[in-house]
């Protein structure tokens, strides 16, 4: 339960109904509340989603089109619930391509490697 407005009694309404206290800013189906979506930050854990499944990614041995293919269907779809109520910043979207771009590519954190297409 989260108060919008003053509430007198709302620990007991809460004990009543069976839920918990909560305040604003949170988190419901992922989604901040009461955030600014223009802020980077909160894509930060659409980001950081994509990239933990990069890493894994990056250990199998994957053609051109298995890539393509992979960041096509699975990367491309994890902002999808992101994008339905928010737009995405253009730095954000900068962001995702340059990371999908790397992935791509075969450039790792260490060595840099040169796109050959943009």
């Amino acid at each position: 339960m989260v108060q919008v407005r003053e509430v007198d009694n709302l620990s007991e309404l809460a004990d009543f109904l069976g839920c918990k206290v909560s305040s604003l800013p949170m988190k419901y189906l992922g989604l901040p509340l009461e955030a600014f979506y223009k802020s980077k930050t909160m894509w930060d854990g659409v980001v950081e989603k994509i990239e933990r499944k990069l890493v894994g990614w990056k250990r199998l041995y994957l053609s051109k089109g298995g890539s393509v293919t992979l960041i096509k269907s699975t990367l491309f779809n994890l902002p999808t619930y992101f994008l339905s109520l928010f737009p995405l910043p253009v730095g954000v979207a900068h962001r995702l391509e340059k990371t999908c771009h790397d992935f791509l590519w075969g450039s790792l954190e260490d060595v840099k490697k040169f796109h050959l297409i943009k």
